[in-house]
């Protein structure tokens, strides 16, 4: 082999090599996963990161660890609340407290609640599993070119909660979250609540 055939294989190697090398990792909801075969996943958001990394999406499924075989993980079908549980936002001054809330359950993101928004109702119950449930709101204060408020009195809530739907009404029989933030706050909030689910 003469040496430009060797250099052109070495090159090759080393793209190969670097590729693996590079390749990102597979991530669901929020669990590596890498090296787990034979799964479908309806319904999900797929989002690939800067890094290469591949972020699954998918409600109603869980990682369980497989000891003893290749597959370190397997993905399957989670226990599914039995109760309804709602979320809530409600503002006094639609868009004056100027804050964004990133809501995550379970480490998954799972909704952007922005303070100019008209009051949002939504069921969640499929999101979350029975047991205990980790809830975290990443505020953020989004003042844009002056602020709109500065009075305490200016509030944006967002309640979450075990309820039922009769008409076209929402009703929260045991509130399990009441979070709060208003006009007069200026720093960016990272808030986290543990809730119990049936």
């Amino acid at each position: 082999m003469n040496l430009k055939k060797l250099q052109i294989w070495i090159t090759v190697l080393i793209l190969l090599v670097g590729g693996t090398v590079l390749a990102g990792s597979i991530y669901l909801n929020g669990v590596r996963i890498d090296g787990v075969t034979n799964q479908k996943f309806e319904k999900c958001t797929v989002t690939i990161d800067a890094k290469g990394d591949v972020h699954i999406d998918a409600p109603g499924f869980a990682v369980e660890s497989k000891t003893g075989t290749k597959q370190p993980v397997e993905a399957t079908t989670a226990a599914k609340a039995t109760g309804r549980y709602w979320l809530v936002k409600e503002e006094n001054y639609p868009g004056k407290t100027q804050y964004d809330v990133d809501i995550y359950i379970n480490n998954v993101w799972f909704k952007r609640i922005r303070s100019n928004q008209e009051q949002i109702v939504l069921e969640i119950s499929k999101y979350l599993r029975p047991g205990s449930n980790v809830l975290h709101f990443a505020a953020t204060k989004n003042v844009g070119k002056t602020r709109k408020s500065f009075s305490p009195q200016s509030y944006m809530r967002i309640i979450i909660g075990e309820g039922n739907i009769g008409g076209n009404n929402v009703m929260i029989d045991n509130p399990l979250i009441k979070y709060s933030r208003n006009a007069s706050e200026t720093q960016d909030f990272n808030d986290e609540y543990t809730i119990t689910v049936k």
